[in-house]
């Protein structure tokens, strides 16, 4: 039986939402094409040492809403996530009961429209809020989670870099937004 998910109202402290991004030049692989891979091979864009994706539920090769995959993180912070959402440029999860976020993370790619002929931008745009207050303490205030979080996503961007087949245009930008708890209930969807 499947977890019920845990979207970032639920959670605890402020509302963080992170953009991970790397742009990419002369590509062998279009945008699609590229997309197509990291859905069919999620775990093998995946950092083994930090974050290890195994899928739980759906078949291999490919990747289609209701999919879950549990995600093993280094230190305490295993969590299972859903697929919500697939499109030919994207694809999003949801954290599911127990994770040590409460939120969706989106992983996004499309050409640059003013880059020269080719040049692709990927990024993973999460919003989420920590479980409960435990988390937050350890996560966010004293960083814990948050360092391998964002060294796990930087590593999985500079995959798709090298994966493309093209060169990176620079080092992994990493955006962090940092929304009131007075608003807890704000979610922006959208790429």
């Amino acid at each position: 039986m499947s977890k019920p998910e845990q979207p970032a109202h639920t959670g605890a402290g402020p509302l963080f939402e992170r953009i991970y991004c790397i742009d990419i030049a002369e590509p062998h692989l279009t945008a699609r094409q590229l997309m197509d891979d990291i859905k069919c091979r999620v775990e093998h864009y995946s950092p083994d040492l930090l974050a290890e994706f195994e899928k739980t539920k759906g078949r291999t090769g490919g990747l289609a809403k209701d999919d879950e995959f549990g995600i093993k993180i280094l230190g305490p912070w295993n969590g299972t996530v859903r697929v919500t959402e697939v499109g030919d440029d994207f694809f999003e999860f949801v954290t599911l009961e127990n994770h040590p976020e409460a939120g969706r993370i989106r992983f996004s790619i499309r050409e640059l429209p003013h880059g020269a002929k080719g040049e692709l931008r990927f990024e993973i745009h999460s919003w989420a809020r920590s479980r409960d207050g435990l988390v937050a303490f350890t996560y966010d205030t004293l960083g814990i989670g948050k360092n391998v979080q964002q060294k796990t996503w930087e590593a999985f961007c500079t995959k798709v870099a090298e994966e493309s087949g093209g060169q990176a245009l620079g080092p992994v930008s990493v955006e962090t937004i940092k929304h009131d708890e007075e608003n807890p209930n704000r979610e922006q969807h959208g790429h």
